[in-house]
């Protein structure tokens, strides 16, 4: 028989490292003990924040793991720190010069793209939608006495340069809403509705009826059938930015009024062009040339601006970025890091700047981190556990922790996958904890704060990587865990 005591014995031998709080320490090690993480890893930190030297508890904490969503965590908290809550992005309408008497522009209309990840779209406080945005830019074009363009309608996408989708990301993942291109003129948050036409029954193909926004020269060839015995969406769009013939493979259930899936824009930058000369010549305005976009800017300082637009506050983005884990803010969010610190807004770009940042604040040593993308959606991205705690402990120091806190979500809010669905409802003490989820194939991680009964702030991170099913049971782990952290301090003989 194995003796359950001396085996802990030796694990917390094996895997403590620092200093930590013995008994919890104990009761992690027994609580991931279970078939569930057999042949995986799993590693965990947690700290008062006050205290961050003695750890709590403490398992491979220095051992690289695939975050995934977790390391938008490290995303927000450099932009946070480089631009404060209050930061606006911006995007601008311009004319290359005035009409002249009779209303005729003799060239061109340019949107000036500001790395705005909102433009269009309607998740966040005070964004406007994409009907709203084409509408203020016409009103602005008829203000300025501009009833027919001679050139072209340009958006300007120089801000940024290099892939706009990491190269990390696989190909399942690629054409879908969730890895929409980044793009210095975003639109519509990059992605379209695809309406299915209707089957009720199972196993029947089906095809594509329309998409909402309609892209022009958006071509689909669907390999999808309906599953009655499925009751979920499991259909995938195939296709790299740029490529307007889409492939579409996968399930969806039957439905009697048609289904839909979320796709990713081809070409937001292009379609946003070519939806403001749809605009106008619906309005009668005439444009005599086509919509395009454009890696060189013009001097603007020889151009009349008619327009711009502000985003809403970054506090307000990075609560779609960690609460709702949207992808595509934040990758902008690190394109636009490396655009503030004076460089082009490249991938590469920017994840040197946020590899700056923490080694700046000392929250990363060599080798702590690899990271391929700024939202943890590519698998090959690797962060210890130790740099997510050192991360969360530094920004409960932030002027701007009230912003960073806030952005997490609570157990029971209805974002960021309801990573802990059924959390101490019994007790009322949701509230209580904010956690970033973070969820892709074969890893599920869970990162955040909480308080314990003396109104202690704890950080804590839970990593379990090379996992063999996509069972959640392993989040009820993560809960019990949280639990104890709440019920901090205790003695020894209370933590079972």
């Amino acid at each position: 028989m194995i003796n359950t005591r001396l085996c802990i014995f030796f694990l917390s031998l094996l895997f403590s490292g620092p200093v930590t709080a013995q008994p919890l320490q104990n009761f992690v090690l027994q609580k991931i003990n279970i078939p569930i993480l057999q042949g995986s890893l799993w590693g965990g930190i947690a700290a008062d924040t006050q205290h961050p030297q003695e750890p709590l508890f403490s398992v491979q904490a220095d051992t690289r793991f695939t975050p995934a969503s977790t390391l938008k965590l490290l995303t927000t908290a450099a932009a946070l720190e480089t631009w404060g809550p209050l930061h606006r992005f911006t995007t601008e309408l311009y004319a290359s010069a005035s009409p002249d008497e009779n209303g005729v522009l003799q060239g061109d209309l340019w949107i000036r793209g500001g790395g705005d990840p909102t433009l269009g779209s309607t998740r966040v406080p005070g964004a406007e939608s994409l009907a709203t945005v084409l509408q203020k830019w016409q009103e602005a074009i008829k203000n300025s006495g501009i009833k027919k363009i001679t050139g072209n309608i340009y958006a300007d996408i120089s801000l940024f340069e290099g892939p706009a989708v990491p190269p990390k990301v696989n190909w399942e993942n690629m054409g879908n809403y969730y890895a929409a291109p980044a793009s210095p003129l975003c639109i519509n948050d990059n992605l379209f509705e695809i309406y299915f036409t209707p089957q009720t029954q199972g196993n029947q193909p089906v095809s594509v009826a329309k998409t909402i926004p309609k892209i022009p020269e958006l071509t689909f060839q669907s390999f999808v059938t309906t599953d009655a015995k499925n009751r979920k969406d499991n259909a995938f769009v195939y296709g790299a930015p740029g490529q307007n013939q889409l492939k579409i493979f996968g399930t969806i259930p039957p439905h009697a009024t048609g289904f839909k899936i979320k796709g990713a824009m081809p070409d937001p930058a292009l379609f946003a062009a070519q939806s403001l000369r749809r605009q106008l010549l619906q309005d009668e305005i005439d444009v005599q040339g086509t919509a395009q976009t454009s890696l060189q800017a013009p001097d603007y300082t020889s151009f009349v601006k008619l327009h711009t637009y502000r985003s809403p506050a970054l506090k307000d983005i990075i609560i779609l970025v960690n609460k709702r884990s949207f992808n595509l803010y934040a990758e902008m969010l690190l394109r636009n890091l490396a655009v503030a610190a004076g460089k082009k807004g490249s991938l590469q770009n920017g994840l040197n700047e946020l590899v700056t940042f923490l080694r700046k604040h000392d929250l990363v040593k060599p080798n702590e981190v690899v990271l391929y993308d700024g939202s943890g959606l590519s698998r090959d991205n690797l962060v210890t556990p130790h740099a997510l705690l050192k991360t969360l402990i530094y920004m409960s120091k932030s002027p701007y922790f009230s912003y960073y806190y806030n952005s997490l979500a609570t157990p029971d809010d209805r974002g960021d996958l309801l990573v802990l669905r059924r959390f101490l409802k019994p007790q009322k003490k949701v509230k209580e904890v904010r956690i970033k989820g973070g969820t892709i194939d074969s890893v599920k991680a869970g990162a955040g704060y909480t308080r314990d009964q003396n109104g202690r702030l704890i950080a804590f991170v839970m990593m379990a990587n090379n996992l063999a099913q996509k069972d959640e049971a392993l989040f009820r782990t993560h809960e019990d865990i949280i639990k104890q952290l709440l019920q901090l301090p205790q003695s020894s003989s209370t933590i079972q």
